[in-house]
């Protein structure tokens, strides 16, 4: 994992290596390429020749026949890639088995299926525009360069998120994905490199510890489009700085997701969901629900309710199958989230459960699973994405005063409705300002459903049909005179 892949082969960083860390242990867990503004450079490069130059962005046989091809490559060496992914991430490995790792290679076929099939030409019919008869034509194509920068909590789902359907849509890509877990992305550059027919510079992957090497890839005028996953901070300045070419951006950003518990729930249920929801990973997840709101003449029983399942969840070790709550990150996250744990007690809160480091583990980047209590949506920590295993429960007088509160965020990212009553429960959930929406525990999670936010939770969508067609523009064509009658048919 020390190369990266540029134009087709695997090469040494130019800034040499650095170490990624095992963040369970604190320990280095070995050396990734450290590439540098050159590197990047060379790989834009690549990719737009490969782009303006080859017939990649025309060739649908081929996009479908290499993305199968990743896919299996990938499964063939999945045990490998799913201890990569427990050491450099510490996600538990029971998780491998889905979001983290299993599910984004599965996802890939969804990609090559929807290319296979899709209908790059509509035939708008004729009309007699400006009383000139024209026959008009609809067609999408690719973008061109694709630069796609990722983050470190679910790398795999969101690498392959981002490169499947851009390349599935006929567009050359440079993967930039965190500094803190670049093995997962360089398995994956070298797997294409050796085991793929993916022509040179159609996919080229940039690991660095260096965060600017990624500005690049918003300020490139060769770069078509901007695809960042990662916080709402950042993501506006990738928006700037495309913004002087004017480049498209599409962002996938922060949340304070809401879960909305019903006067009528089993609030037991709700609040034991609500906890293992905000625990898995550690809290790494922008759409996990944080700010558990519930009925304030039952806020006593939710915040005992929450506390009791939490202390139930397993935390520690993510090579343990039982582990359902790993370490954070790194140690700046771990002191970013204690941090928030802080100000919470400042703020006038308290702990039902958690607010420090579990006990018996002194190695590691581990916040204790945390309920606060006492506590309104006026609060920061109500308000702004602390990433780690915290619950913030709020008490709500009502729908109506759930739904206020709910909306009461700039983010927009995800929420959570629980009721008895299906209809009630789908009536509030049609009021909520969210991107995606789980009631009774419904999983909107697939790789045909839309994923994307509201407000500052970004812009654009990912997976399903409508991420695929983040990376076409759309053409029109209309022909007059003698040649109006027959329609222009683009076939890849």
């Amino acid at each position: 994992m020390t190369e990266l892949l540029i134009d087709g082969r695997l090469v040494a960083g130019g800034a040499g290596t650095f170490d990624t860390v095992n963040p369970a242990t604190e320990e280095p867990i070995g050396p990734a390429a450290d590439g540098d503004a050159a590197d990047m450079d060379a790989a834009i490069a690549s990719a737009r020749s490969a782009f303006d130059d080859s017939d990649w962005s025309r060739d649908v046989a081929l996009r479908v026949h290499c993305l199968r091809q990743l896919r299996a490559a990938l499964n063939v060496e999945i045990e490998e890639l799913r201890a990569i992914t427990v050491a450099e991430v510490g996600a538990p490995v029971t998780f491998t088995h889905g979001s983290h790792l299993q599910g984004p290679i599965d996802d890939l076929e969804f990609s090559a299926g929807v290319v296979e099939n899709y209908s790059w030409t509509t035939d708008l019919g004729e009309a007699t525009p400006m009383g000139i008869a024209t026959r008009r034509s609809l067609v999408r194509e690719p973008y061109g360069v694709v630069g796609a920068i990722t983050p470190f909590n679910f790398p795999h789902q969101i690498n392959l998120a981002k490169i499947g359907p851009a390349l599935a849509a006929g567009n050359t890509v440079v993967l930039k994905p965190a500094p803190e877990t670049p093995w997962c992305a360089a398995h994956i550059g070298r797997i294409i490199a050796e085991h793929t027919d993916f022509p040179p510079g159609v996919v080229n992957i940039v690991t660095s510890s260096n965060p600017r090497i990624g500005a690049q890839l918003s300020e490139d005028p060769r770069v078509d489009l901007v695809s960042f996953t990662g916080s709402t901070a950042t993501g506006a300045a990738v928006m700037a700085a495309a913004a002087g070419n004017i480049t498209k951006v599409c962002l996938e950003l922060g949340g304070k997701s809401a879960f909305v518990v019903l006067d009528d729930a089993d609030l037991t249920r709700a609040c034991g969901t609500a906890a293992l929801a905000v625990s898995r990973h550690a809290g790494q997840g922008c759409a996990f629900t944080t700010r558990l709101l519930v009925p304030r003449d039952r806020y006593d029983d939710a915040v005992d309710a929450a506390a009791t399942a939490m202390a139930g969840i397993v935390v520690g070790d993510p090579t343990d199958p039982a582990t359902v709550c790993g370490p954070l990150i790194s140690a700046r996250q771990r002191d970013r989230v204690q941090g928030y744990l802080d100000l919470a007690v400042a703020e006038g809160g308290s702990f039902a459960c958690g607010g420090a480091r579990p006990a018996g583990l002194d190695r590691g980047y581990f916040v204790a699973p945390t309920v606060i209590r006492g506590l309104d949506n006026s609060a920061r920590v109500a308000r702004e994405e602390i990433f780690g295993p915290v619950l913030v429960v709020l008490a709500h007088d009502g729908d109506d005063d759930a739904v206020r509160i709910a909306n009461d965020s700039r983010y927009g990212l995800s929420a959570a409705v629980w009721s008895a009553d299906p209809e009630r429960a789908a009536q509030v959930a049609a009021r909520l300002r969210t991107g995606t929406v789980s009631v009774n525990g419904g999983v909107w999670y697939s790789a045909d459903a839309p994923f994307g936010g509201y407000k500052q939770s970004g812009n654009g969508r990912e997976m399903g049909v409508a991420g695929f067609e983040e990376y076409l523009e759309t053409k029109v064509i209309a022909s007059g005179g003698a040649y109006m009658t027959e329609p222009i048919v683009r076939t890849t």
